[in-house]
């Protein structure tokens, strides 16, 4: 109750009385005349509350928010909030400074304040597994409003009423994340705990921070994970994300077969690569990668790394490796002395190679289709001069930008226009300054204004819409053939790429004219 003057407590009152209907004046103007009266007269005067209207007014409600505008705060206040989320992340359970709710201007903010948070708690969490859980307060009408989980959990007809609910199958840190959405209405994410995170808010049904979780494993994904998010992916039924670790391992099969994720990966989704067809991989290695799953494989069985054990947690899956696809050297100094195939099967094998009447295998014989590269051709005509192109240790540089998601293999380039030579190329491939991928390799050019292709030792993963460079330094034959008529967009099948020059190109390549005629790529 707030103390004021008695004029102040008149103006209050005045203002009051202005708002009221005119019969509620008309009769207080008459008692007013008669002075102070009797009791009884002014019991007479009907209630206040039953005499007041509601008035329609065209004006919009406004929300807290609209009311109080986001201000930058005093430094106090600043001092003071930054506190609290010290506090809530914490969780020392602080008890706040009085008057803390006049800190936030919005319910959001204020909501926020009881993120983890003792204060007004009426249910606790033990989240965590035996001997790594962590005991998080909770409120059960801001979770219930939420998630639906929460609130057939606290107001559903099978509701129980526990003050501790115990969750070990879900990590502390998912699970703060989980809540701090859940109060906050904010998304903080970080690739060690964005798995278990999802599996949060799958098992509480809090799609929109599962969408976030996805669309950040996405963004993340790269040859090194991409197993392991396949694996995850088939587990959260996420079709999309199955498509994006899909298209990385097919295009960058090697990378990610030779990756530590590939080892953790479960039986079903080992299966499932090595059946696959687009597999852009030499066969040994993918054998090799299947020795390294088994060695693990038995470890986690707790089982001696035999080759029998190895073979033994193989099991049919062996026979998807296309060991007769291999080239022969690989096979004769790698698959045929590992100890996992049996003296029979290496047998029937060395026939498959040799033989005109061939044995019959168990081990798939096709080999496999792979990905068909696509080039992005940049130039409508191509020409030569007795004083160009020549090449002096200079570099050849063009910068272009994709709108869809490709995998750089490597570049086409033009030869010599004097008769056949071989020429050394480093080529290399960089985003604001960092190298992504660089080669240094030969190719052989037979005179003719034909691109030869020159390939990077593992495709380079390119997201759409940054602007990367693409260089070549050569070193042979100095006059060559050089592109003429540039464009600055190009469509090739499905993805448009944009040229623009580069700062790094001191030998005179640009988008009118110039070397680098193509860019090879996965899509």
């Amino acid at each position: 109750v707030l103390m004021v003057d008695e004029k102040e407590k008149n103006m209050k009152c005045l203002t009051f009385f202005l708002m009221l209907p005119e019969t509620v004046k008309n009769r207080s103007k008459k008692s007013s005349k008669k002075g102070n009266g009797s009791s009884s007269s002014s019991s007479k005067l009907p209630p206040v509350c039953y005499e007041i209207i509601t008035l329609k007014t065209k004006k919009k409600k406004k929300m807290a928010a609209d009311i109080f505008p986001r201000k930058k705060p005093a430094n106090t206040n600043t001092t003071a909030v930054q506190q609290y989320h010290q506090q809530n992340l914490n969780n020392n359970n602080t008890i706040p400074a009085p008057n803390w709710q006049g800190l936030y201007p919005t319910i959001r903010e204020r909501n926020a304040v009881m993120f983890n948070n003792d204060l007004m708690a009426d249910v606790h969490f033990v989240v965590g597994p035996p001997g790594g859980t962590q005991r998080l307060p909770g409120h059960k009408y801001v979770l219930a409003v939420g998630s639906s989980v929460f609130h057939a959990m606290f107001y559903g007809e099978l509701a129980e009423d526990k003050d501790e609910i115990r969750i070990p199958d879900v990590e502390p840190a998912a699970f703060l994340a989980m809540l701090k959405y859940i109060y906050c209405d904010e998304i903080d994410l970080a690739a060690d705990t964005v798995l278990a995170t999802l599996y949060a808010a799958k098992k509480y049904i809090v799609p929109h921070l599962a969408r976030a979780c996805v669309n950040f494993l996405e963004t993340s994904l790269s040859a090194k994970n991409a197993c392991v998010l396949l694996s995850q992916s088939c587990l959260f039924e996420e079709p999309d994300l199955t498509q994006r670790c899909w298209e990385v391992i097919d295009a960058q099969a090697e990378l990610a077969l030779k990756s530590e994720g590939f080892c953790d990966i479960d039986f079903q989704t080992l299966e499932s690569i090595l059946r696959r067809e687009t597999l852009n991989a030499k066969e040994i290695v993918v054998f090799e990668a299947a020795l390294n799953w088994a060695e693990v494989e038995c470890q986690r069985q707790e089982l001696t790394a035999t080759i029998e054990n190895k073979r033994k947690v193989l099991g049919k899956a062996l026979y998807l490796i296309r060991i007769p696809t291999m080239a022969l050297d690989d096979f004769a100094n790698g698959a045929a002395q590992s100890g996992i195939l049996t003296l029979n099967e290496t047998n029937d094998i060395f026939l498959w190679y040799t033989a005109a009447k061939k044995p019959e295998l168990q081990f798939v014989s096709k080999p496999r289709k792979g990905l068909v590269p696509q080039r992005c051709h940049r130039f409508q005509s191509c020409a030569y001069r007795s004083n160009q192109w020549r090449y002096r240790g200079r570099c050849d540089s063009i910068q272009f930008a994709v709108d869809k998601r490709v995998f750089i293999a490597g570049f086409g380039l033009y030869g010599s226009s004097c008769g056949s030579a071989e020429y050394s190329a480093k080529i290399e491939l960089k985003r604001q300054g960092v190298i992504l991928g660089q080669n240094l390799s030969k190719y052989f050019s037979d005179g003719s204004s034909n691109t030869f292709p020159v390939w990077f030792e593992y495709p380079v993963q390119i997201e759409p819409d940054t602007f990367y460079t693409a260089s070549v330094i050569l070193d042979g034959n100095e006059l060559s053939y050089f592109g003429q008529e540039g464009m600055t967009e190009v469509q090739c099948g499905k993805v448009t790429v944009q040229f623009q020059c580069s700062s790094d190109s001191t030998n005179g390549t640009g988008v009118q004219g110039g070397q680098i005629p193509e860019l090879i790529f996965y899509a």
